[in-house]
């Protein structure tokens, strides 16, 4: 029997605590309310990359070289690709520390004063971010 068949014989698991993700995926039970308008709202997220989209292209070229050139030339064909991989990695870490840093920015700059509006949007969007980075 696999793990997964085994989970699915397994009772419900319990349900999580308010605020909480429920490990299934998704937010819990009791999580604040999605509200807002569409572009606002995480029950549909509308993807958003984080790179710009010739950033990717280019990283996509240079990956899609390496894999041309790996016949020919296998090592550095590998070292493209770790190249390659250094600077996607580099450039999405550069770009989450960077959404973080936007997205503290609306509730922490006002400290005790932040509108109950305002923190639910950030944990709508640390859960969104988040939710993307678990689903990777």
């Amino acid at each position: 029997m696999t793990y997964d068949q085994e989970r699915a014989r397994q009772s419900p698991a319990r349900t999580p605590l308010p605020g909480r993700l429920d490990p299934r995926g998704g937010p819990a039970p009791h999580a604040p309310p999605l509200e807002g308008p569409p572009e606002a709202r995480t029950d549909t997220p509308v993807p958003v990359s984080l790179l710009a989209q010739s950033d990717r292209d280019r990283l996509i070229l240079h990956l899609q070289h390496a894999l041309g050139t790996f016949v020919h030339s296998p090592r550095e064909a590998v070292e493209e690709a770790d190249t390659t991989f250094a600077e996607a990695t580099t450039r999405v870490t550069a770009a989450l520390v960077e959404r973080r840093r936007a997205i503290g920015s609306t509730h922490q700059a006002r400290g005790a004063e932040a509108e109950t509006e305002d923190l639910g949007l950030a944990l709508r969007q640390y859960r969104e971010i988040t939710l993307r980075l678990l689903r990777m």
